[in-house]
């Protein structure tokens, strides 16, 4: 196994940006000049953390490849409007990420766009169910992890032979503090976003000799449209439900397709502004895992713990220098 300490070979690059809390367009300057010449392919950029961000980094320099499904959609246009009224440069192609044949050709366009291997890949677009786990059907439990899981390993795969090539390279993985800490009745949302992260630690140890790292972001709640899908789906998934099975779990069946995620005020930009501060670090000194939300964050705990396990238990193996270049 190669001795690689990817902080130690890598430190000389530049240096992470001071952290910035001013509105959203004051801190877009602040972030231009490290962004500046950054190509960036989002996924689900119709809404959310993907609309904010592709906006976000643009305004910031980068050339930003914005990707959706379903094409044509009103969301298109609306940011097409945004980009044309500041003169930013975003593309948007189509990029349905259960679809293997359209991760290809969009991922293959986005290199086009961007003239060669991608610099950041932000794996955004994910979606939420509810009810208890006995009550997830096949057809909801093969949407989400396609969706959550195999959507982002399908990127990471199309993105990863370029990137490798280039020797550089860096990947989100749009996690949840729900892919650390379990909720009950959020159906497969958690199982899903805990193999997201798992997957996430595999891949940054295994990339290191690559020089590609991999980020996990792990919001807390914020007011976006992940909650109309999630009642959009928990409703289907409500009237395909057996009998028995309703009154199996009377409480929580009642609440399927009723959470409109009423309550949370927190700002959708403390996403994009926490991974544009990651992606202007210094290249090897970037975290395997962030947690963002103004409120509590249950997850670093854990975060914490696991890193120490992780070093502790395969620090003076032949993986050592892959899992200390990782938690360094």
């Amino acid at each position: 196994m190669p001795d690689i300490d990817r902080r130690s070979v890598l430190g000389g690059f530049a240096a992470a940006t001071a952290a910035s809390t001013l509105p959203v367009a004051s801190a877009a300057q602040d972030d231009a000049a490290s962004l500046k010449g950054k190509s960036i392919l989002i996924t689900g950029s119709s809404s959310g953390f993907g609309y904010a961000g592709a906006l976000h980094y643009a305004r910031a320099g980068a050339k930003v490849i914005a990707s959706m499904r379903n094409l044509p959609r009103k969301e298109v246009d609306e940011l097409k409007a945004e980009a044309t009224k500041e003169k930013l440069d975003i593309s948007i192609i189509e990029i349905d990420v259960t679809s293997d044949e359209q991760v290809a050709k969009g991922v293959a366009e986005a290199e086009r766009i961007a003239g060669g291997p991608l610099d950041v890949l932000v794996n955004n677009a994910g979606i939420g169910y509810a009810g208890p786990i006995e009550l997830q059907d096949m057809e909801a439990t093969k949407l989400i992890f396609d969706t959550n899981v195999y959507g982002p390993h399908r990127m990471a795969r199309a993105v990863l032979p370029a990137m490798r090539k280039a020797k550089r390279g860096l990947i989100f993985n749009i996690s949840s503090q729900l892919g650390r800490v379990i909720v009950p009745s959020a159906g497969h949302y958690s199982p899903t976003k805990f193999a997201l992260e798992a997957m996430s630690e595999a891949m940054a140890y295994e990339l290191v000799p690559h020089n590609i790292e991999v980020c996990v972001i792990q919001p807390g709640g914020y007011p976006t449209k992940v909650w109309v899908n999630r009642n959009m789906l928990a409703k289907e998934l409500k009237a395909r439900l057996k009998a028995d099975e309703a009154t199996a779990y009377p409480a929580l069946v009642a609440r399927m397709g009723e959470e409109d995620g009423g309550g949370r005020n927190a700002d959708v930009y403390d996403i994009p502004r926490a991974i544009a501060k990651i992606v202007a670090m210094a290249a090897g000194t970037r975290p395997l895992r962030r947690a963002v939300h103004p409120g509590s964050k249950p997850q670093e705990a854990i975060n914490k713990v696991s890193a120490e396990t992780q070093v502790a238990w395969l620090g003076n193996s032949p993986f050592g220098p892959w899992v200390k270049a990782v938690h360094d």
